[in-house]
């Protein structure tokens, strides 16, 4: 994979991240910060976590497979994040929330402001 992430290596805080399903079905994802480091040739990788309620997740996976993840990083720094690799814990009581974990399959798509809003005014938020 290209060079495609914009950010030098260190952590990141989020502002806001949502697990969005195709039904426009969405779920906050708490605390999340992304990290960027890099391989001995430069090549950067990004990996994620935030924790988030389980049992909404299952929710989300019942209308859709497939997951995306939207990260707002604030000013114009606003990602979609194509079905990336979550791994979550396994813990089902609807209070329980446990660490959610990411990583991006493809690149991330960078989006506009007005697209960005857009998106957010067509989403429900489950909790």
């Amino acid at each position: 994979m290209d060079n495609w992430i914009p950010f030098a290596e260190g952590e990141y805080l989020v502002d806001q991240a949502l697990l969005v399903a195709d039904n426009q079905n969405a779920v906050l994802v708490e605390d999340v910060v992304v990290e960027v480091c890099a391989s001995q040739r430069g090549q950067r990788y990004l990996k994620g976590r935030g924790r988030i309620r389980n049992i909404l997740m299952v929710e989300l996976l019942d209308d859709s497979d497939d997951l995306d993840l939207l990260l707002d990083f604030g000013d114009e720094y606003k990602y979609l994040m194509k079905v990336p690799n979550l791994q979550s814990g396994k813990v089902f009581s609807p209070d329980v929330k446990s660490i959610l974990q990411f990583t991006p399959l493809t690149p991330w798509q960078q989006l506009p402001q007005a697209e960005y809003t857009s998106l957010l005014s067509r989403l429900r938020i489950l909790s």
